[in-house]
């Protein structure tokens, strides 16, 4: 599966796609397999249970289990990166979820480019969500062209969407967005830079993501390793699971060998960041 040159511009000039019943012919094993994870780990990185208060997050996540790890190899996902990002595209990593009530307005990526250079480096997350969602309960929202950093548009929302009351005088669920609804087998896809947000879900949503970018020019590893060593704050070894690394191949491996190259920052990221765990709070 390669993206028309219309999906490109599409994504290029509004930041986001949705493929409807993508995988509806494997929601079922993934679904399944998803539940597999929650039940293994009990919870998010902490292993705590999810009750409904909050959101709950277990960092990497396809990793964890030969089926999830197996989506970085499908025709159709791999289709999708390799068009947006070229054939040796790089896995960053994914996160599963259970979503809590609302999710306000937010990128997932620097914009002020600080540690991921200036212009912010390109970034696609791909969403899986394994509940059906509407307008009213939870879909993911986008704002067409917020994607488009040093664009006045796109620099103003950046500065004002956080305070829409007292900018606009209109709630963050009031804001004018495109919400993608979807049911399980449908796939959206953003640039990360893009603003989202979803509103009025309820306390169990179900949704994991694979993040991917582009391979890393030499003069680029810094922030590479920068993105490496953020895995620290969930106590990891790797930035890879044993599933994922233990299932790959020489196809998948394309898309791992970089970040395995340049984690040996990892281990000690780790230590520090126990280290802060542990200091006493400053009052």
């Amino acid at each position: 599966m390669r993206l028309t040159k219309e999906q490109l511009a599409f994504m290029d000039t509004f930041g986001y796609l949705g493929f409807p019943g993508l995988l509806k012919d494997r929601i079922d094993e993934i679904t399944g397999a998803f539940e597999a994870v929650w039940t293994e780990r009990g919870g998010g990185h902490d292993g705590k249970p999810h009750d409904g208060t909050a959101r709950s997050c277990i960092v990497p996540f396809i990793d964890q289990h030969p089926v999830l790890s197996s989506l970085i190899d499908d025709p159709r996902v791999n289709g999708i990166f390799s068009s947006l990002l070229g054939d040796d595209f790089v896995y960053l990593g994914s996160d599963g979820n259970f979503y809590v009530d609302d999710t306000r307005w937010h990128s997932d990526t620097d914009w002020s480019g600080k540690m991921r250079g200036a212009p912010p480096r390109i970034y696609y997350k791909m969403a899986f969500y394994l509940d059906p969602l509407t307008r009213e309960t939870g879909a993911l929202r986008v704002i067409p062209g917020s994607h488009r950093w040093g664009d006045n548009y796109a620099d103003a929302l950046e500065s004002q969407i956080r305070e829409s009351p007292e900018n606009w005088g209109i709630e963050g669920w009031e804001v004018p967005a495109v919400a993608l609804e979807t049911k399980p087998g449908d796939i959206v896809v953003f640039n990360q830079n893009t603003k989202h947000s979803a509103w009025g879900g309820g306390d169990r949503r179900r949704m994991f993501t694979i993040n991917c970018t582009a391979r890393f020019a030499e003069k680029d590893i810094p922030i590479l390793k920068n993105e490496i060593a953020a895995a620290a704050r969930f106590w990891l070894d790797s930035v890879y699971g044993e599933a994922m690394l233990e299932t790959t191949g020489p196809a998948r491996m394309k898309h791992l060998e970089q970040p395995l190259a340049h984690q040996d920052h990892l281990e000690e990221e780790v230590r520090k960041a126990k280290l802060r765990m542990a200091e006493p709070s400053r009052g």
